[in-house]
């Protein structure tokens, strides 16, 4: 077979419920000229068997003990033969047409080195609950990506083999050169980002349409949340001591914006407390968010306060309410 063009890099670890539905989504793509790599991270489930039944020969599995989804995604950049790499987590799908756009984009614009675009918010049985990551697209600064991370989630981003090349280091946990920072169970993907907004020219830009399902898990635990928000201060921290100046100026900021979207999972989660608690600390943290986003920091202060006072009955009728909001292409996430 031909050297591939993309190459898509799926980390799997137990998601048997889920899995055929991603691998489908990648085989019925437009665009053809790509290899699927799935990098079994230590799967425990059925996850391997389902795989191995798609019997197609762009597919390629290759097993690991579990290293987390840093670890995953650096195996598959290291086997990757593609020029451009795309990532899909296991739990998520693709649009028919996400790799055909996004390698048309890339070939139109050799500066750009990180193409994304914006995503359908799923529930767990993959219904969607009416929102949509609709991103800022052009002239992405990373100060954007500091604060609001237009690429979303880790399966939006196709980027070029390239850009990686310029941010190799020793970010595997064995020492070995890596991409994604191993050491980072959560909040991976955006230190990785910073590194290549702060550290090299290549330009991150989005393209104009909705072309991932990604998955929201309604369950979890408040303790995750808070192991999130601990795991991203590593991530701001490792800024601030690589890139002082640029911190001093917008960490507070960003640390608002994270406030304010953690708070928001705290409310999907109906976590009374927590959400409101969270939705206050953004504010307090750095009043600017008001004046950036106050139409979204408002409906998030005010679901966290409805969570709190309201009855269960009620407070799913208002939320109901809130995602009845037309949404056009454009549209940003309103609803918590």
């Amino acid at each position: 077979m031909s050297p591939p063009s993309v190459t898509v890099v799926m980390p799997v670890f137990n998601v048997e419920r889920y899995l055929a539905i991603a691998i489908r989504s990648v085989l019925r793509q437009t665009y053809e000229p790509f290899e699927l790599l799935i990098i079994d991270d230590g799967s425990t489930d059925d996850s391997v068997s389902i795989a191995n039944g798609f019997r197609d020969p762009r597919i390629r599995i290759i097993r690991q003990e579990n290293r987390g989804l840093a670890g995953a995604r650096n195996t598959g950049i290291r086997h990757a033969r593609g020029e451009f790499i795309a990532f899909l987590d296991s739990d998520d799908a693709w649009a028919p047409t996400k790799l055909e756009i996004h390698v048309a984009h890339l070939r139109r614009n050799s500066a750009v080195g990180v193409s994304y675009s914006g995503s359908r918010l799923i529930d767990d049985a993959g219904r969607p609950i009416g929102i949509v990551q609709a991103p800022k697209l052009r002239n992405v600064t990373a100060a954007d990506i500091f604060l609001r991370n237009p690429v979303g989630n880790g399966s939006a981003p196709v980027i070029r083999r390239s850009v990686f090349d310029h941010i190799q280091g020793p970010y595997c946990a064995d020492g070995s050169p890596g991409w994604f920072d191993e050491f980072f169970r959560q909040s991976e993907d955006i230190e990785c980002w910073m590194r290549i907004a702060l550290g090299t020219l290549w330009r991150f830009e989005g393209v104009d349409a909705i072309l991932t399902d990604y998955r929201i898990n309604s369950g979890g635990l408040s303790a995750n949340i808070v192991r999130q928000f601990e795991t991203w201060t590593r991530m701001r921290d490792r800024v601030a001591r690589n890139h002082s100046d640029f911190a001093a100026r917008w960490s507070g900021l960003a640390e608002a914006f994270q406030l304010r979207y953690l708070a928001r999972r705290a409310i999907n989660m109906r976590d009374r407390g927590l959400s409101l608690s969270l939705a206050l600390q953004a504010i307090g943290k750095d009043a600017r968010i008001l004046v950036r986003e106050p139409l979204k920091t408002a409906v998030t202060l005010g679901a966290a306060i409805a969570l709190r006072i309201l009855p269960p009955d009620r407070f799913e009728a208002l939320q109901r309410i809130l995602r009845r909001r037309p949404a056009g292409p454009r549209a940003r996430e309103l609803a918590p």
